[in-house]
This record gives structure tokens, sequence and C-alpha cells, in this order.
């Protein structure tokens, strides 16, 4: 795609903009941007090949008013807990309750959060984590973003149930998915989010979702994902941490789409004593491919990173593990950790686990451990001389070969729903 075919687009996304009541320099990065797709590069993701993947499809510049009446399809309970569902670009239920709405916290649309918090949202929105010109993918998201949420809680409030985000691709059309989450915590605030996303409808379609994470001095996230877009739905992920001292960001994501993507899951420890651990479970099927790039980066004194991530392949499918670990000079005293395994449960799956150390310091400690094998003939044959069959000994070791990742999620009603989700994946 041409510079000359983005930029037909700018009439129309000038519209798109202003419809919305976005600030000036809102619009001002959606022009930038656009100058700019052509200019950059795709993405490098070690051994994935994205080149040909239609990852920059122009989504059409509309309002979709089909969510509503959706809405309830995808309420499976009725209490007053803080959620937000998405159907498409548009929002089909919002609730947060009064006494957290009394503490100042915010949880909105993006674009409600773009007219009403503009100044909250603009300290942060690809200032900090994700930069909007890093490569093509970014730009062309900052250009054409067309539905998200931002998740805002102020110094020293501290929630006890977990907020939750409801994302539903409608592939019933033909509707591109182009979404940002921007999650803000305050000094010293503390809470669980969790996100899901879903496609329903079978047209083909593409995503190109980033989340980014603000963590100031003393705050804590514990953040949960599952992910299970549909098999025609080709995504790229972009997670992205941006931790001050003393914050920490607990990552438990269970990657479970069922078409091909790729996703950087980054976080970076800019503050003395910021702390992230990143679990990962992902499962790969039928002919998909997914390219998992997970990177902890060092910049603060003393800072922690921790990488867990366990997957499984069946089939003809492929699944890239790379683990990346650096640690900047002048982050002294820091701990970057890794492991990457894989189970190949097919003679036709490809798996890769690359861990990559890069030590730019002394005094830090550092380790990666990687292995990609198959399922070990003795324990199926201690499984199935006991009466358990093929399939359900196979389904029995994938259980104890995640299990380890999942039982380090702290947070338990994503740990059950992460089993069923697995569960159902694999009986598919």
């Amino acid at each position: 795609m041409t510079e000359k075919t983005f930029t037909t687009h700018l009439d129309a996304l000038r519209d798109f903009s202003l419809s919305h009541g976005e600030p000036e320099w809102m619009l001002d990065l959606r022009l930038k941007m656009l100058a700019k797709i052509d200019e950059l590069d795709l993405p490098f993701i070690e051994r994935v090949k994205i080149n040909r993947w239609p990852l920059l499809t122009v989504p059409a510049l509309k309002n979709d008013t089909d969510a509503v009446l959706l809405a309830e399809d995808f309420l499976v309970e009725t209490n007053d807990a803080p959620k937000i569902i998405q159907v498409g670009t548009q929002t089909a239920f919002e609730q947060l309750p009064m006494e957290l709405i009394e503490k100042g916290v915010i949880f909105t649309d993006i674009f409600t959060a773009l007219t009403e918090h503009s100044d909250l949202v603009k300290e942060a929105y690809m200032q900090l984590a994700v930069k909007a010109d890093e490569d093509k993918l970014t730009a062309f998201h900052a250009a054409f973003m067309n539905s998200g949420v931002f998740l805002y809680v102020p110094k020293n409030v501290v929630i006890e149930e977990p907020l939750e985000a409801l994302f539903v691709q409608n592939s019933q059309i033909e509707e591109n998915f182009i979404k940002h989450v921007l999650i803000l915590a305050d000094a010293n605030s503390q809470f669980s989010y969790v996100e899901k996303y879903q496609t329903i409808g079978e047209t083909k379609n593409t995503a190109n979702i980033i989340v980014e994470v603000i963590t100031k001095p003393g705050a804590k996230v514990k953040f949960s994902a599952v992910d299970q877009l549909g098999v025609n739905t080709t995504t790229y992920f972009n997670r992205r941490g941006h931790l001050l001292k003393d914050s920490t960001i607990d990552w438990a994501l269970g990657i479970m789409n069922d078409g091909d993507m790729v996703a950087d899951f980054d976080s970076d420890l800019i503050g003395e004593g910021s702390h992230s651990e990143v679990k990962i479970v992902a499962i790969s099927t039928g002919s998909q491919v997914q390219g998992i790039d997970t990177r902890v980066t060092n910049y603060g004194r003393h800072s922690i990173g921790h990488i867990l991530q366990h997957g499984v392949i069946r089939d003809k499918a492929t699944l890239t593990f790379n683990g990346i670990g650096h640690i900047i000079k002048g982050a002294k005293g820091a701990d970057a950790q890794q492991e990457s395994r894989i189970l190949m449960l097919s003679d036709k799956a490809r798996g890769d686990a690359n861990p990559i150390l890069l030590i730019d310091e002394n005094d830090v400690t550092a380790g990666h451990a990687a292995s990609v094998g198959r399922v070990d003939p003795e324990e199926m044959y201690y499984l199935m001389s006991r009466g358990i069959a093929k399939i359900e000994a196979e389904r029995l070791v994938i259980r104890g070969f995640l299990g380890s990742v999942i039982a380090a999620i702290p947070v338990k009603a994503v740990r059950d729903e992460l089993v069923d989700v697995i569960e159902g994946k694999l009986t598919k």
C-alpha cells in the first residue's frame, strides 16, 4: 500500500475525528502519523514473516449502531462490578459503582475520555509506553484508531474488585478492529484489570490492538487477559508497561486466538525498584501462525523483570516465543530472568523458543531457560496403561505442562476461566 493510498483517507479521517469531538492535539497526531505510515518499517519479529499479512487494511471510518442491540448477549452477570463491553467499535455497556466515581476513578470509552479528560489522556497516550512513530503498525494505529477504553485510578486509591473489559470483534460485517486501551495508575494506587477479546461472525478482518499501562511511583497493577479472536482475524497485539519507581505490573496473558497473530508484550522498568512479572500461556492449532516477542528492559536500579511463558502446538500450527531481557547500563542490582517452553503434539507442528539476554551493566543477575519438545512417550504409555484413552492422556499432559504457569496467575477468576478456555480450544 502506497503513501498516496493512505493519504487519500485524510478528509475522511478528519471528519471522523471531528464527529467524535476529539481535541486538536489528537487530530494533529492522527494526521502526522497518516503521513508517516509509508516511511516506516514493519516491526521485526524473529522467525515470523508478516510482510504479506493484511495488517494495513484501512477501516471504514463510520459509526456503527448495532452494538447496543447485542449488549445483552454478553451480560452474563448483572451485579454492579466495574465493567465495560464494547461490540465492534461501539460501547454497548458501561458500569462504574458510585463509590469509585466519588474517589475519582475514570473507566470509560476512549472517545468520551478524549473529550472529558483530554489532559489526562494526552499525558500518556502514545507518549510514554508506545511511541506513535515506532514502526509502520504503531503509526497506522495512531492514525486510524477507532475504539478503545481509558482507565484512570487516582493516587492512593485501592480497588478490591477487578475492573473488567470485554471487547467483541464484530466479524458479522467487514470491520477492522483498531482498539486502544490506556491505563493510568497514579501513585500508590492498587487494582486488578481483566480484559477479554472475542469474535462473533466469520468475515475476514484484521485487528490492531495497543494496550498501554503506565504505573506511577508505588502503584501496583494486576493485568490479566484472555484473547480469543477468531480464525478469520489476523491480529497485531502490542501490550506495554511503563513502570516508574517501586511500581509493579503482574501480567497474566492467555493467548487462545484461532487466527494468525503477532505480538509485542513489553515492560519498560524505568524507575528504581520497579518490578514486572510476565506469565503467558499460548496454544496454536490448525494451520495458524503465532509469534510472540516478550521483552523486559531494566532501566532502573534494582529493577526486576521475570518472564515465564509456556505454549502448546497441535496440527500444522506454528508458535514462536522470543524472550528478550535487556539490562541497560546504569541499572545496577537489576534482575532479568526468563523461561520459555513449548510442547509440540504433532510431527507437522513447528515451535521456536528463542532466549535473548542483553547485559550492559555489571553487578546484575540474569538467566534464561528455553526448550522445545514433544510429549514424553513414557508419560503417555504410563497413563494409557492405566486405561486412559490417548486423547484424554494427551489432555492431562497438556494440563500439567501449562499448570505451573496458570497456578502462578494471581487472580483466581482468571485462572479458572483460562482452564475452561484451554479445555475448549483443545477439544475443537
